[in-house]
């Protein structure tokens, strides 16, 4: 044993003698495999002088040369003896390797360039550090406390400067953080820098940030200003506060800051998105009785509030209000009344609105086409929506996301997959990303061409890249499948929506029971309107009038009378397909009395019969008739 521990200290030295051959061998191999380029001859006498002196005569192309080999340390020193010209500073860094910075050279330097009096050298700076991930908003935060110091620095404007920055890259935790870090080592922030906060967070749609910086705000006493408030009633706004929004007018007032048009214009804004005309022309009379002129931006407001309620007249009526008052109308203006005209029907107007915004030098948009070609599809006319395509195109306007979905929509509702699936090629060799939409335009018209097999592969896909399906496309599918009398298919897809915790509808129920009862499986049907009940969702007319023809269908009569009185019971009226299945299925057993008294019940409930009451009604009295001759 005594030996044995003798040799292995022996033999000691000897295995770290071949470790130290390895690792050297190593390293060889590694510099024959990747050559690096060795540091030019002028860096072995590069002295700090050299290297200021060089700067100072923008030699940049020595910089860039002899940049690998210079150290932090000497970058540093470098930097701070040229505090005095940020130029040339800025100059400097841009012309030094990444690699050869390390973070108290990058603030030393966002610092130096901070001074000037219009500082965007220094916010870019900040956002390559932030980009690059050099340091973490704390590391960069500490790091310019630190270039403070080493300046004898008291101004803020960097700190100021670092928040922009993160705003500017919408960084909202980080720009958040900064703040809370100011406030600890009590440095107040610019009011214009918690603007920018705050316009940040109400992009983001972050309004619980927003209301915490503002209380800060008034804590702190950082006086805000109007834009302050401005933007708090558009935060409140969005949060659909509208009552609040103007009660907070009030308040602006009584501290001093008198409202200007974009305070009651995020207002009217906001009341003509909800559909309220009433309250959003309150609004309008307030803001007149404070002498505030309304303007362009105010009045296609309440043009897009009146085209979306289709008040056609009044909106045609205030664009005439709008030249009177010697307002020019924008895109917006023509967008609004083109969408509202297309949604009306009334394409004539619509083309005719597009015109006339040509002829008083307003360009259309993509978004001015898009309702065209959408109302073009719905009438059918897929030549002239080709041509509008086509007119975009010589204007150099390229088709977005939605006019893509349009078509494909469109193509996919005439039952031309062919079509729909290159459009959707096009779309995606544009970069232009398909949406849930784009998806469940084209299960659907998969579905109609009895392609089930090509449908659920695209949904794999689908599900593959990411994107979430919702309660639609599960209802295509499902109708699909069940067109193509695959319910057990079906079935499955509606068990992977409870997993996915998508809750059907009365539409994916009704989808599943006319695929049973197509098949011939009323009770299976019947079962699945209880279940649909238990589920707290409440069938429609639809939902009895499928039981009721499927059992009528079938010869079960008196089962499907039974269905009608359920929906009476439920409070739904029969309707003309619901006399029909009846009579139909009255005629099947031959039971010609009882078909007559069913159409004079349905006539004297004001419901018109069709072919489908009177010819099965025909047929079985001329049989009868046969059958006594």
């Amino acid at each position: 044993m005594e030996k044995a521990h003798k040799t292995q200290n022996f033999l000691k030295p000897l295995f770290a003698v071949a470790q130290a051959y390895r690792t050297s061998s190593a390293v060889s191999l590694s510099k024959l495999e990747k050559p690096i380029n060795p540091a030019p001859p002028e860096t072995q006498f590069l002295t700090p002088d050299k290297l200021l002196d060089s700067v100072k005569s923008s030699q940049w192309h020595f910089i860039k040369q002899v940049s690998p080999s210079l150290t932090p340390n000497l970058i540093f020193h470098t930097i701070l003896n040229l505090r005095s010209s940020p130029n040339v500073v800025h100059d400097f860094v841009n012309n030094l390797i990444p690699d050869c910075l390390d973070l108290e050279c990058y603030c030393l330097a966002i610092l130096i360039l901070s001074r000037i009096p219009f500082p965007k050298q220094a916010t870019q700076l900040m956002k390559t550090v932030i980009r690059n991930h050099v340091a973490s908003t704390k590391e960069i935060f500490y790091g310019l406390l630190r270039a403070r110091k080493k300046l004898n620095i008291s101004s803020s404007i960097v700190m100021d400067l670092l928040i922009r920055a993160l705003c500017e890259l919408e960084k909202c935790g980080q720009a958040l953080q900064c703040f809370k870090m100011m406030n600890e080592e009590n440095i107040f922030p610019k009011v214009e820098t918690c603007n920018d906060m705050l316009s940040l967070f109400l992009k983001s749609n972050r309004t619980h940030m927003a209301w915490f910086l503002f209380s800060e705000m008034f804590r702190m006493r950082i006086t805000g200003t109007l834009c302050t408030f401005n933007i708090m009633i558009n935060v409140l706004c969005k949060e659909g506060n509208l009552k609040k929004a103007k009660n907070f007018i009030r308040q602006m007032e009584s501290f001093g800051f008198k409202p200007n048009v974009i305070t009651y214009n995020t207002v009217i804004h906001a009341y003509c998105l909800q559909g309220d005309l009433k309250e959003a022309s309150e609004v309008l009379d307030e803001m007149k009785s404070k002498e505030l002129e309304p303007d362009v931006y105010t009045y296609n407001s309440l043009i897009s509030g009146m085209c979306k309620e289709r008040r056609m007249d009044e909106a045609t009526a205030l664009l005439v209000r709008v030249t009177e008052c010697g307002l020019a109308p924008t895109a917006v203006t023509y967008n609004a009344l083109i969408d509202g005209y297309c949604n009306t029907g009334d394409l004539k107007k619509a083309f005719a609105y597009k015109d006339e915004m040509m002829k008083n030098g307003v360009m259309p948009m993509v978004s001015t086409y898009n309702p065209l070609i959408h109302a073009l599809f719905l009438e059918g006319d897929t030549v002239e929506a080709d041509e509008l395509i086509e007119e975009m195109s010589g204007k150099g306007l390229m088709p977005d996301a939605i006019t893509y979905n349009i078509l494909i929509n469109g193509y996919c509702r005439r039952g031309n997959a062919r079509k729909a699936f290159s459009l959707l090629d096009e779309m995606i060799s544009k970069g232009i990303q398909p949406s849930r939409i784009t998806y469940t335009s084209l299960i659907y018209v998969l579905g109609k061409r009895n392609r089930m097999k090509e449908a659920d592969d695209l949904f794999a896909k689908i599900l593959k890249r990411g994107i979430s399906p919702d309660l639609i496309m599960f209802n295509a599918l499902i109708d699909g499948h069940c067109a193509n009398e695959n319910v057990e298919r079906a079935l499955l897809l509606l068990e992977e929506m409870d997993k996915m915790k998508i809750l059907p509808d009365e539409v994916t129920y009704n989808t599943i029971m006319l695929g049973y009862c197509k098949k011939g499986k009323v009770e299976d049907a019947r079962e699945l309107l209880d279940k649909m009940k238990e589920r707290g969702i409440e069938p429609d007319y639809i939902s009895y009038n499928t039981i009721i023809s499927g059992f009528s269908r079938r010869g079960d009569i008196d089962d499907a009378f039974k269905a009608r009185d359920e929906m009476l019971s439920s409070g739904f009226n029969p309707t003309l397909l619901t006399y029909n299945a009846l009579v139909q299925g009255l005629c099947k057993k031959g039971e010609a009395d009882r078909a007559e008294e069913l159409l004079q019940e349905m006539v004297s409930q004001g419901i018109t019969p069709d072919e489908s009451t009177y010819i099965p009604l025909m047929e079985v009295i001329t049989n009868s008739n046969r059958a006594l001759e």
